[in-house]
């Protein structure tokens, strides 16, 4: 059943009360259908690497190099697609997600010691 027009309106009135109110939530919620796509982006990519590489052992095992280099390019195929769900799920997660946060970022930079930096500098600009 379908929401009327003023329901509507409510609706859209509390969704933009949650985002002013606490917009790392609002990111978080947001972020939930993107981090299902990123997952199973990261299984399909997993899945071809090892259908690729039981290809390639198959094309070495029989004399049949055809099957070795599609194995390759299929295990080649599954880590690209798999990598590249794995970064862009790094990245979101590493930028805190907030997007009305209070110390703004030159550059989004990976890493531990590079988030662990971050935290420290936000926690010394909140000191002061």
């Amino acid at each position: 059943m379908p929401l009327s027009e003023h329901e509507q309106r409510l609706l859209d009135q509390m969704e933009r009360q949650l985002y002013a109110d606490d917009p790392k939530l609002a990111s978080t919620l947001r972020g939930s259908a993107a981090g299902l796509h990123d997952r199973r982006r990261l299984l399909v990519g997993s899945i071809a690497v090892v259908v690729g590489m039981s290809l390639l052992i198959g094309g070495v095992a029989a004399p049949f190099w055809p099957l070795g280099v599609a194995g390759f390019l299929v295990m080649l195929g599954g880590g690209w697609l798999a990598s590249t769900g794995w970064h862009i799920r790094s990245t979101a997660t590493s930028t805190g997600g907030a997007a009305g946060s209070s110390a703004p970022k030159a550059k989004a930079r990976p890493g531990f010691m590079n988030r662990i930096e971050d935290r420290w500098e936000r926690r010394r600009d909140d000191e002061r």
